[in-house]
């Protein structure tokens, strides 16, 4: 016996109404984690030096992406976190290890957003300094 999803026709108004779950998904990022805080300071930070040093449109993207890249692994980090929180209370060695991976992505999204920064803002405050 088959059974048949009921297809639901593709509304506006619906797709804005269920964007409100992201937007509360932003809200429960920003109160629970406090590394969000954190690489937030640095986005603006960068973004701060990147007009005051006139930085390029290439340049531009590449910051952006990078901050991008870090906000992104940080949420699918908190989610991952939260939902292993709630699926394994108590200790299990792969609950650990797949928060532990999960951290992972967010340091080496961390480590490349320093390197892309280091790339294009030191040799311009290096220029300016000499």
């Amino acid at each position: 016996m088959e059974i048949k999803k009921e297809v639901k026709k593709f509304s506006i108004i619906a797709r804005i109404k269920s964007s409100t779950h992201a937007w509360r998904g932003i809200g429960v990022l920003i109160k629970t984690t406090h590394n969000f805080w954190l690489q937030g300071f640095f986005a603006i930070l960068a973004v701060y030096l990147g007009f005051i040093l006139c930085i390029s449109e290439t340049e531009w993207l590449f910051i952006i992406f990078s901050i991008g890249i870090v906000i992104i692994s940080e949420t699918l980090n908190t989610a991952f976190e939260i939902d292993i929180d709630l699926t394994s209370p108590d200790y299990h060695p792969y609950a650990k290890d797949t928060k532990d991976v999960a951290a992972a992505a967010v340091l080496m999204s961390v480590i490349l957003a320093i390197i892309v920064g280091s790339i294009i803002f030191i040799p311009k405050i290096l220029n300016l300094l000499v």
